[in-house]
């Protein structure tokens, strides 16, 4: 390619609205351009990034024995009715009618019509197992875009579907993506960890998120250094930071501690530990035809509630936080709340490590007053006892092998065990050996494609500009002659360098823009090009060419009959890593 028939869409500056480094880039290199809040074009230096991306999954997903097909983008409501998501999915999912009044969606994803596909396609175990993927353009109606393709609208992903006969099937295609998803991601080049995860609106059982480590990355990661531990901070388990309770060393006693409602506060008007204690939240489940009930959940004052696992727990599926009214009517005041005492009955659930605390310090339900000296059995009857916070750095491991710690994570992949959830609502069944129907194992695996690009930026980049691993890198190669419309003998020996470079498969781009060293070199330290070689007539006076890694500080010199094999060389080899 020449850079001269290239459209090179570079800007000085960023837009006002781009908030976060790979957006700004991406837009200042000219590979995106916003058309609507979350939707943008792809110019086409951003598209070749792009299509290197696609093809490195095509290639791993082929190679496992995944089909290609291409589902389409609008999908009708009844397959959404008949999965129960047509009301649970939220206004993420755009619905439209049609001339007719018919109800459609701008399909988020493609559960629902692969499902569709297998019931009408499929009816023998001997068809089975099956993997279907695509690459297609999702749509998801996000409340607030933003971060350029980070947070966008209109994506472009990669999602497969695997069908089994049984769950030791499904065990088995979920190994394969999982296997794949490691070897997409080192190919790409990325620092990323897999997590287990909670599995959200789509459903199923277990789950593992792909996330590339990067401090703008929205999502909490736990690890443990010193093993393979790795858990998104929504699904890690918190184990009891108290391995026994123990006896009761205080008395019970209401304590003033007027305007003091949080625990922070209480802990240093008291001169304790915040580890001593209780934050009380409050919550609702409705009951249709009845009050609600209203439950009392207890975590050290230090520690956050983890709203999905709390949703897992038994009758607080749906769960709201109570209004105002409610915990008046429930505890008498509006805050200072605490288990003893309550005007009306609740529910109380401790978490693992406030079940084992002893002389802890709750609200009194009274203004301006805590109580102090708290116990289980002597005080407060013994509660329920779950999992409800979110673990903190410093928590043990739950495989027992080290302590966590936390990191920032940008999810690109994501896979499931569906198992028969979709069968089941949607009637995919086969015939086993037998000849009687059986619902069909599903796996799920998503990867954000257009999301890899700006995840791989917001790991690779400087103050000049983008730093593209060489397999997904536009251009892997820039030649850059000074004085290319001036010097016969720079672009002889350009073009010549170039057709070597193309002969032996190296993606390269020949600048014969004739622009000024600076600018030419500005350009390509933005878009990111991995490998430059400038020629200059000087340089050639010298037999020499100019070599420079996008990371190096500094460039070095070859022989001009040698440069073309070294740069190959070097190209294969990072391509190798």
């Amino acid at each position: 390619m020449k850079a001269s028939r290239f459209f090179i869409g570079t800007l000085k500056e960023a837009p006002a609205d781009a908030e976060i480094v790979s957006h700004k880039l991406m837009m200042r290199a000219g590979m995106i351009r916003r058309v609507a809040g979350g939707i943008y074009d792809y110019l086409p230096i951003g598209l070749r990034s792009v299509r290197k991306v696609e093809a490195i999954v095509r290639e791993e997903m082929n190679r496992e024995g995944a089909l290609e097909l291409l589902m389409p983008a609008v999908q009708p409501a009844e397959l959404w009715q008949e999965s129960g998501r047509w009301e649970q999915y939220g206004p993420e999912l755009l619905r439209f009618k049609d001339r007719h009044e018919r109800d459609f969606v701008m399909g988020p994803t493609h559960e629902e019509v692969v499902t569709d596909i297998a019931r009408r396609e499929i009816k023998s175990y001997r068809q089975l197992p099956v993997n279907f993927y695509q690459i297609q353009t999702k749509f998801r109606d996000e409340i607030r875009p933003r971060f350029g393709v980070m947070r966008c609208r209109e994506f472009i992903m990669k999602d497969a579907y695997s069908f089994d006969k049984d769950k030791d099937g499904l065990a088995e295609s979920y190994r394969k993506m999982y296997e794949a998803y490691v070897r997409i991601f080192t190919r790409i080049g990325l620092e990323f960890r897999a997590v287990a995860a909670d599995n959200g609106s789509i459903g199923g059982s277990g789950s593992y998120e792909f996330h590339v480590i990067a401090d703008t990355g929205e999502d909490d990661i736990a690890y443990c250094p010193s093993s393979d531990f790795a858990a998104n901070v929504e699904a890690a388990e918190g184990l009891p930071l108290i391995a026994q309770r123990a006896a009761p060393a205080q008395e019970l006693k209401k304590t003033p501690t007027p305007g003091k409602a949080k625990c922070e506060v209480v802990a240093e008007y008291l001169n304790i530990l915040l580890e001593s204690t209780i934050k009380s939240i409050i919550l609702a489940t409705d009951n249709e035809g009845a009050e609600p009930t209203i439950w009392l959940l207890m975590l050290r004052g230090d520690h956050s509630l983890n709203d999905i696992k709390t949703g897992k727990l038994p009758g607080l599926a749906g769960y709201r936080f109570a209004t105002e009214a409610e915990i008046v009517e429930w505890f008498g005041t509006p805050g200072y709340l605490g288990p003893i005492g309550t005007k009306k009955p609740v529910r109380v659930i401790a978490d693992r490590t406030v079940a084992n605390m002893s002389d802890f310090v709750v609200g009194s339900n009274e203004v301006d007053f805590h109580t102090t000296g708290v116990n289980w059995g002597r005080d407060l009857p013994e509660p329920e006892v779950a999992d409800i916070r979110n673990v903190v750095a410093g928590d043990p491991s739950p495989d027992g092998k080290g302590m966590l710690e936390i990191c920032r994570g940008i999810e690109v992949g994501h896979v499931f065990q569906l198992g028969t959830k979709y069968s089941d609502l949607m009637g995919a069944t086969y015939l086993d050996e037998d000849g009687k129907p059986a619902p069909m194992q599903m796996g799920c695996y998503g990867i954000g494609v257009t999301r890899v690009l700006g995840a791989a930026i917001e790991q690779n980049f400087d103050d000049r500009g983008i730093i593209w691993p060489e397999a997904i890198a536009p251009f892997e190669v820039v030649i850059c002659p000074m004085g290319y419309d001036r010097s016969d003998a720079v672009r002889e020996q350009a073009d010549k360098l170039y057709a070597t470079l193309q002969e032996a498969g190296i993606d390269a781009i020949l600048d014969d823009r004739g622009k000024r060293f600076g600018v030419m070199f500005a350009d390509w330290e933005l878009i990111g090009v991995p490998h430059r070689i400038v020629i200059s007539d000087r340089g050639l006076k010298e037999g020499k060419l100019e070599y420079q890694n996008r990371r190096d500080t500094e460039a070095t010199l070859l022989p001009v009959d040698d440069a073309a094999n070294v740069v190959i060389g070097k190209v294969r080899a990072a391509l190798r890593k």
